[in-house]
C-alpha cells in the first residue's frame, strides 16, 4: 500500500468518524428533546412502537448515552431489563455499552486532549492524568475497579484513560470482561433497590 492510498484511506475514516459523532450528536438531541433520556415511558413507547426494530434502536439509543458522557444512562440500563426481560435486558444493555465505550475511547484518541478536558470535569481529569502520567500501571489497575464498580463514572473514565497510555487490549479487555458484572449490578439496582428499601422500612 503506497503512501497516497494510505491517506485516502485514513481521510475516509476521518470523514466517517466526524460524520457519525454528528449523527450522535443529534440523534441525541432528538432523544432527549422527546424525553427518552429522562422518562421510562417515553422509551418504553419508543421502543414497542417499532416491534422488529425495537432491540436496534434500543442499542443504538445505549451506544448514544455512553458516547456522549452528559447524558445519563441509569434511565436506559433499567429500562432494557424492563421493557426486554432479565436476560435480553441484560444482553442489549451489555452489547450496547461496551460498543459505546469502544467508540468513545477512540472518539478520544481521534480528537485529543480537548475534548476530553470540554466533557470531564477538570479536576476530575487532572486527578486521573496525574496518576496515570506517574504510574500507567496504577491507574490501569484502578480504572479495571472503577469500572467494574457498578457506581463509577464509566464514560468520563474511559474519555480520560484515552488520553493515556493504556493500550487498546487492555480497554478491550477491561471493557468485555469488567461491565457484565456492573451493568448486571447497576440495573438490578435501579430496579428492585426502591422496592426492597420500601419493604425494609415498612
Amino acid at each position: 500500500m503506497n503512501d497516497q492510498v494510505a491517506k485516502l484511506i485514513k481521510r475516509i475514516f476521518n470523514v466517517v468518524s466526524i460524520v457519525g459523532l454528528v449523527a450522535t450528536v443529534i440523534g441525541a438531541l432528538y432523544l432527549w428533546r422527546i424525553g427518552a433520556f429522562t422518562d421510562q415511558s417515553v422509551l418504553k413507547d419508543l421502543i414497542l412502537a417499532h416491534h422488529y426494530l425495537g432491540p436496534i434502536i434500543f442499542l443504538a439509543i445505549q451506544v448514544i448515552q455512553v458516547v456522549i458522557p452528559i447524558i445519563p444512562g441509569g434511565i436506559t440500563l433499567a429500562a432494557g431489563v424492563l421493557i426486554f426481560g432479565p436476560l435480553w435486558g441484560f444482553i442489549y444493555n451489555y452489547i450496547g455499552i461496551v460498543v459505546g465505550s469502544i467508540i468513545l475511547f477512540h472518539i478520544g484518541r481521534t480528537y485529543g486532549t480537548s475534548l476530553a478536558k470540554t466533557l470531564v470535569k477538570e479536576k476530575t481529569y487532572n486527578r486521573y492524568m496525574d496518576m496515570a502520567e506517574k504510574h500507567q500501571r496504577k491507574f490501569n489497575i484502578i480504572f479495571f475497579l472503577l469500572i467494574l464498580s457498578p457506581v463509577a463514572p464509566d464514560d468520563a473514565l474511559v474519555l480520560i484513560a484515552s488520553q493515556t497510555k493504556m493500550t487498546w487490549r487492555f480497554l478491550l479487555f477491561t471493557t468485555v470482561i469488567a461491565k457484565a458484572p456492573a451493568i448486571l449490578a447497576y440495573s438490578y439496582i435501579l430496579i428492585y433497590g426502591g422496592e426492597w428499601l420500601a419493604k425494609f422500612f415498612h
